[in-house]
């Protein structure tokens, strides 16, 4: 999905992906961004005269990937880590992404991005996919927010999006399919209404692990089963939809 462009020994990898279209720096160690990141910035439909608003954006692939997809008015990225909003500041630099910038606060303060909610016509999430004090932690601070609910909750981020998405807006999240339940539930109790849901899977005999929903905030309580997207179709290789998502510019 990614070529790798630095030196072993440096603290951080110079990274493309969309076959070359987009570069990125990203922490050589710590949170590194996965597959799961590409398929939300392709999942989400994004208007050019739209404000979009990325929740705990690491390195910043989300908010790169929709910014360079579809010249939306506005990007911001927040992320709660001075390293890596510094580097989402840098590959918006890096790609000639001046709609992009970097805001470095925790999701959970209400006044964030200040003390008007409700300015967003999209707001973009991964959560971290475990649970508080599920499975294995791992020993990089980093990667341990980024990667379970060592700090914000799935409520957190939904309650976030609730602020800082407008009447009408929309919300696109990333999630562990095994939580899906967990997810929607959380997403109708800030009144985001899920309008459009489709599940991923490793292979087309294996259950899915990861969900892609986007809500409307206000809406209607009808919702769009979008087929399935199948990753593999045969042991390392793509499927052709995976690989035109994850490779196509």
């Amino acid at each position: 999905m990614a070529e790798r462009t630095t030196e072993p020994s440096a603290p951080e990898t110079l990274d493309s992906i969309l076959s070359g279209a987009l570069r990125l720096y990203q922490p050589r160690r710590g949170y590194r961004f996965s597959v799961e990141a590409v398929l939300l910035a392709r999942f989400a439909a994004v208007r050019p005269a739209a404000r979009v608003l990325e929740l705990g954006a690491g390195c910043g692939v989300v908010a790169l990937l929709v910014a360079a997809l579809a010249r939306p008015r506005e990007v911001v990225a927040l992320e709660i880590q001075p390293a890596l909003a510094a580097l989402v500041e840098r590959n918006a630099a890096l790609n000639s992404l001046g709609m992009v910038r970097a805001v470095c606060a925790d999701l959970r303060n209400r006044r964030a991005l200040g003390a008007v909610p409700g300015n967003f016509d999209l707001v973009l999430a991964n959560p971290p996919f475990r649970a508080r004090q599920s499975g294995h932690e791992s020993p990089h601070a980093g990667r341990r927010l980024a990667r379970g609910e060592t700090a914000a909750r799935l409520e957190d981020f939904t309650a976030a999006a609730a602020r800082y998405a407008r009447h009408g807006g929309r919300a696109a999240f990333v999630f562990a399919a095994a939580r899906s339940a967990e997810l929607i539930s959380a997403l109708r109790a800030r009144r985001l209404e899920p309008k459009r849901i489709r599940f991923v899977h490793p292979h087309a005999a294996a259950s899915a692990s990861t969900v892609l929903v986007e809500a409307r905030k206000g809406g209607g309580v009808e919702v769009e089963i979008e087929p399935p997207l199948v990753m593999y179709r045969a042991p390392g290789v793509y499927s052709d939809e995976a690989r035109a998502l994850l490779e196509r510019p």
